[in-house]
């Protein structure tokens, strides 16, 4: 392996869907990552991703055990994420996975457990709190721009997946829905603004329990049965006292609600899309109106994805960039294992809490990920 002192981390990527092009592509923004191989289920796929971007292909088994790779970048789909960053760990890998961590808060604990008993760095997506919006959200709260945080709502409200995808089933069984899919990226960025969530209570159900595939393919015109639920209302206490509703659903044709909103002693701020690095924050100072600032103009918030007709700020892997970091400084990441693990947890109580009609309280406990700084984030760029 790469020693710390020479700041770069050899990458192996498992899983060669279309997620790896923006991590591939973006990889030449930072300076202390090198993706070197690629691996995927598919032969095919691995060889066409290793011939765009000149990596080498391999077999998962042979890339996990490689000599030459440091770290592996885990984006399979996430019922094999627990077992392909188990195997990389135990072959002595820093581990980086998409989300979520785990379909379980157990297989979430073996991993956090594994990498601290091998000396191992661990992080997971969501990365997208490091954004141009999530630092300036940050940098608000953090200089008392809304003065004490009390209070606030999140909503991840749409149509599904049926209209769009040709086979969106699995989006509606047990370890997906609206909440497992879409909540990592609003619970790390509230979680990163106001610190660990410590109870929460919901409650939950579904506006169809069978759904019509309306996408062009195969299963067009076709019905699948729903099996977890598809509108979860939550009320999430957090340790600094704030509390927050948190709506997510797929049974909303249309609303005007704000994606996140947060409220204080002193003045309100709201944010864009946290599944986006950049957009525009409003701040209101003591009910004054709405000050706009718009952060394409900053460090990972221009537009620039998808590639042919970008509408939106698309960063991944400024994370694994300061998991890099993270080794040579001796500090956690910020996107890391403990963070993905506490969203996890807040998740399944969610859910266990809609089910059961009773407050869950969380049992990870988490240290509010440091502050990423300006100066921070320009020094990881190539």
């Amino acid at each position: 392996m790469t020693t710390q002192k020479e700041q770069v981390l050899r990458i192996g990527v498992v899983g060669c869907g279309s997620i790896s092009l923006a991590y591939m592509r973006n990889a030449a923004l930072f300076r202390n990552v090198e993706i070197t191989a690629c691996a995927d289920i598919n032969p095919a796929a691995a060889k066409a991703r290793a011939e765009q971007f000149g990596l080498r292909a391999q077999a998962v088994e042979d890339l996990i055990v490689s000599r030459d790779i440091d770290l592996v970048l885990n984006l399979t789909i996430p019922a094999a994420h627990h077992d392909i960053s188990m195997q990389a760990l135990l072959a002595g890998k820093h581990v980086f996975t998409e989300k979520p961590l785990g379909v379980t808060g157990a297989e979430g604990r073996s991993l956090v457990t594994t990498a601290k008993q091998r000396g191992l760095a661990l992080g997971s997506a969501p990365d997208t709190f490091l954004g141009a919006a999530g630092r300036l959200a940050r940098r608000m709260i953090s200089s008392g721009a809304i003065g004490k945080p009390v209070t606030g709502t999140a909503f991840m409200m749409g149509r599904g997946m049926e209209h769009w995808h040709p086979d969106p089933g699995f989006y509606y069984q047990p370890g997906a829905g609206p909440v497992m899919d879409m909540g990592p990226y609003y619970l790390s960025m509230m979680v990163n603004l106001m610190g660990p969530v410590r109870r929460v209570q919901a409650v939950a159900t579904s506006g169809q329990q069978e759904r019509l595939i309306t996408a062009e393919g195969p299963k067009k015109n076709t019905t699948f049965k729903v099996g977890t639920p598809t509108s979860v209302l939550s009320l999430l206490e957090f340790e600094n006292g704030a509390t927050v509703t948190f709506g997510a659903s797929w049974d909303v044709f249309r609303h005007s609600n704000y994606p996140i909103e947060l409220h204080g002693t002193e003045g309100s701020l709201r944010l864009p899309d946290p599944d986006n690095f950049g957009g525009v924050i409003g701040l209101s100072r003591q009910g004054a109106p709405w000050e706009e600032t718009d952060t394409a103009g900053d460090l990972f918030g221009a537009v620039n994805w998808p590639i042919d007709k970008p509408d939106r700020a698309n960063y991944r892997m400024v994370g694994l960039a300061d998991l890099a970091r993270s080794i040579v400084e001796g500090r956690p990441p910020r996107a890391s294992g403990d963070l993905a693990l506490h969203v996890l947890d807040i998740m399944e109580s969610i859910l266990r809490a809609g089910e059961t009609g009773t407050a869950q309280l969380i049992e990870s406990e988490l240290a509010q990920p440091i502050e990423f700084t300006e100066t921070e984030a320009r020094s990881l760029l190539a």
